[in-house]
């Protein structure tokens, strides 16, 4: 199929994973039922202790495309994710999380061509408190600037600096071809409750997966300090470390894709080192997080590194050499040029 070739009236199952989401999912479900090309929107309430469900249902446009599924017990986004999968018939997947929503027009962009198994786009970032009638938001108009991601890019793509606000490859949200997904047997890992986005789209990059992205932005995602992506338990940190390793098995992966996913195997396994030093900390006291710390070099090295950074951020607040980091108002994952025309 040529590369400039459109998808021709191409289906779209948008799945949502919603856990107490009640005060967002309406924008996020009027969001994709909008959107000409969305012939499913699958939210599957992760057992919710408020009223998401009944906000939920109460979005429904009756076009007889949204059903919502609730799960008794919280099993974590990769599980709500696969439920939705597989409650769908469509041959293409979109990820939108509760709290997030699609600019008008998103769909027609991505589907301009037809050369992916992937395919995502710029994310706008929105301040909780700078947001207002989403319903209008519209995106400058960006560039497209199409580019494929390769393996060893996808992966460095998702190590997170200091002092640099955080734009990792792994949070985009890309339309999925389904059929991609059933011949190589891939669905979420439900063991992760972290990363799981990151882990499904690396071991599809390496079977092989084209991974499209364009500039255009098509995805608004909220930054609120109280989102469950933003929270997340020191265990977590060490599942997606070994997911790392688990990705490292994979057959005739190359020796430099190798390298990245040690290099961020690396990067996640000392976070976790930390945040377990901090945790020993506060249960058991200094002495016992010394032991911990010490016990090797592993974990050392990580250990007296994070500390003393914390601590020199925190002195230059206080003298002003430094302000803490402030994200503003709205920016955007990916750096972009304009376009007169989108």
């Amino acid at each position: 199929m040529p590369a400039t070739t459109p998808v021709t009236s191409p289906k779209v199952c948008v799945i949502i994973a919603a856990r107490n989401a009640a005060r967002t999912i309406r924008v996020a479900i009027a969001s994709a039922l909008r959107e000409a090309e969305v012939a499913e929107v699958v939210v599957v309430d992760d057992a919710s202790t408020d009223n998401t469900r009944d906000v939920a249902l109460a979005a429904d446009d009756g076009s007889g495309r949204l059903a919502v599924i609730r799960l008794d017990v919280n099993r974590g986004p990769s599980s709500a994710r696969n439920v939705a999968i597989q409650a769908s018939s469509s041959p293409f997947i979109s990820i939108l999380d509760a709290d997030d929503f699609f600019l008008e027009g998103r769909f027609r962009r991505l589907f301009a061509a037809a050369d992916w198994d992937f395919a995502a786009d710029n994310i706008m970032l929105i301040r909780d408190d700078a947001a207002t009638d989403l319903a209008r938001v519209a995106a400058p108009p960006f560039a497209a600037d199409p580019e494929f991601l390769d393996f060893e890019r996808f992966i460095d793509g998702n190590i997170s600096r200091r002092r640099v606000l955080r734009g990792e490859l792994g949070f985009l949200k890309p339309v999925i071809s389904r059929a991609f997904l059933e011949r190589h047997g891939l669905a979420y890992d439900e063991n992760l409750r972290l990363g799981e986005d990151y882990e499904l789209y690396a071991r599809a990059v390496a079977r092989g997966a084209r991974f499209k992205i364009i500039k255009s932005c098509g995805y608004g995602a909220i930054v609120r300090a109280d989102s469950l992506s933003g929270r997340h338990r020191t265990q977590d940190l060490k599942r997606l470390a070994d997911a790392d390793l688990a990705l490292l098995q994979i057959d005739n992966l190359p020796e430099r894709s190798k390298a990245a996913l040690r290099r961020h195997e690396r990067h996640v396994r000392d976070k976790y080192r930390l945040r377990n030093f901090l945790d020993v900390k506060a249960e058991r006291g200094l002495a016992s997080a010394a032991a911990y710390a010490f016990a090797s070099q592993a974990n050392l090295i990580p250990i007296v590194r994070g500390v003393a950074t914390d601590k020199l951020d925190a002195l230059f607040r206080r003298t002003g050499i430094a302000a803490k980091q402030q994200m503003p108002p709205m920016r955007f994952l990916m750096a972009a040029s304009s376009a007169a025309n989108e």
